[in-house]
């Protein structure tokens, strides 16, 4: 499945680069690019993060009411999604869509000449074996990146070979080669760069989503305590509980930016980027949207 999105994103990849002729513009254009695409599914992500939130204050009110009658509680739950038009599982989908992402611009990125540059398997293998024959440094895990990185040697095997312009890729970007793994070359200052930003960047979007959602909690007990008469009660037997949730909604933020981090250090340097230009404009999606959406409901 990563694999047929990653080739479908390769088609958009390859005509960003016909008209840049560089990887690293390519890249922050195609990130662009796919926020653009999925900006319907943001607005949407965003208003049923702020219904989520004025469901919670009724769900709380209706857990303290039946606390004692789980059968009731459960059957007055499914009634108010159902009033409120929402599921239980409305936010799986954008989950989902995030780890497709994921693996597919990593498959992307890994294999540029396979989904980008659509050249035949049999021509890579061909290539990784001439340059095995030669004894020349070649990686595993991303073969495809030293066939770029030996194009100009490859061309002089292969003079009249119909795909060797493809393997000319352009992956110097402002000084840096998005080609290198920081992992294999752990003496180059210059590939820590693009991964500290993006822990940096990660970092930023964590507070600014803890910020917001703490607002919003305490914002849903002022509303219990100000609509009910037993709020105030309702508030100080469910803190805890509220507090376990919080601390695994913090752990579940931080998963994925580790996990990017992990992968950021043991892939090309172009997967970094694609991640960084992306929690850039995830940062300024969120702070537009707020703002329009909270006029909206003004």
């Amino acid at each position: 499945m990563f694999e047929f999105f990653a080739g479908i994103f390769g088609y958009l990849l390859e005509l960003l680069y016909s008209l840049v002729n560089n990887y690293g513009l390519a890249i922050i254009l195609f990130t662009v690019a796919i926020k653009v695409i999925l900006l319907p599914l943001s607005i949407k992500q965003q208003k049923t993060l702020k219904k989520s939130t004025k469901l919670q204050e009724k769900m709380r009110i209706l857990q303290f009411k039946y606390k004692n009658n789980p059968e009731k509680l459960n059957q007055e739950m499914m009634d108010l999604y159902k009033s409120e038009n929402m599921s239980p599982f409305s936010g799986c989908l954008t989950s989902i869509l995030q780890i497709i992402l994921l693996l597919s611009v990593f498959f992307l990125v890994r294999c540029p000449l396979t989904y980008m540059e659509k050249v035949p398997s049999e021509d890579i293998n061909k290539y990784i074996g001439q340059l095995q024959e030669a004894n020349k440094i070649t990686s595993s895990a991303y073969p495809e990146i030293d066939i770029i990185r030996e194009h100009e040697w490859i061309k002089e095997k292969n003079p009249d070979d119909n795909n060797i312009e493809k393997l000319d890729i352009q992956m110097m970007f402002l000084g840096l080669d998005l080609s290198k793994v920081p992992q294999q070359n752990m003496t180059d200052y210059t590939v820590y760069i693009i991964p500290i930003l993006y822990i940096l960047s990660s970092f930023i979007s964590i507070r600014m989503t803890t910020a917001m959602q703490e607002k919003m909690d305490k914002k849903s007990q002022d509303k219990v305590i100000e609509e009910t008469t037993t709020g105030k009660e309702l508030v100080v037997e469910d803190k805890n509980e509220v507090d376990t949730i919080m601390q695994t909604n913090k752990m579940m933020s931080w998963m994925m930016p580790i996990m990017s981090i992990s992968i950021a250090f043991i892939a090309p340097l172009g997967l970094a980027l694609y991640w960084l230009i992306n929690n850039v404009l995830m940062l300024l999606e969120r702070l537009i949207l707020n703002k329009v959406l909270k006029t909206e409901e003004e």
